[in-house]
């Protein structure tokens, strides 16, 4: 069985709902996700914006989810959905889509790694970098979704 991400918030590829973005409640989507490896200790995601204007913008950094976890609630955070990061906001903490207006639709992307680990020892000022730096030879399954956003000009 094949490692799928899935949110009934959004199909994959189509328009993220202004509920999940700065121009909403800027409250995360639902993830759910199965077929993960059966040695699958914990989970990491990361969510980002390849098409911002200075770069790579990241949205969100969320570790040591539980290995037994098939989804993340909408709004989820605290312990129980694991470890967040600092994004680039420079919040810990989910920011959703938010491109400049009039800049055009922008891809955001959910992903979503297996490790074969419990535990990143890593801190909430732990940025992207870090996270990637930590699953590296940890990673057994990966897994994507994108959605889209766009916000017009005034």
């Amino acid at each position: 069985m094949a490692f799928t991400l899935t949110s009934s918030a959004f199909a994959e590829g189509e328009t993220i709902p202004k509920k999940y973005t700065c121009d909403g409640d800027d409250t995360s989507p639902e993830l759910a996700w199965n077929g993960a490896p059966a040695d699958t200790h914990s989970f990491a995601l990361i969510v980002h914006d390849p098409d911002a204007p200075k770069g790579d913008f990241t949205h969100w950094l969320l570790w040591n989810i539980p290995g037994s976890a098939g989804k993340l609630t909408e709004g989820a955070g605290g312990a129980s959905a694991g470890v967040a990061g600092t994004n680039d906001f420079g919040k810990v903490s989910y920011g959703g889509p938010c491109p400049p207006p009039g800049h055009g639709a922008h891809r955001y992307l959910f992903e979503l790694y297996a490790l074969d680990v419990e535990r990143l020892e890593l801190s909430h000022d732990a940025r992207r970098a870090d996270v990637e730096e930590a699953v590296k030879g940890h990673v057994l399954a990966q897994s994507q979704r994108t959605g889209r956003y766009e916000r017009k000009p005034a």
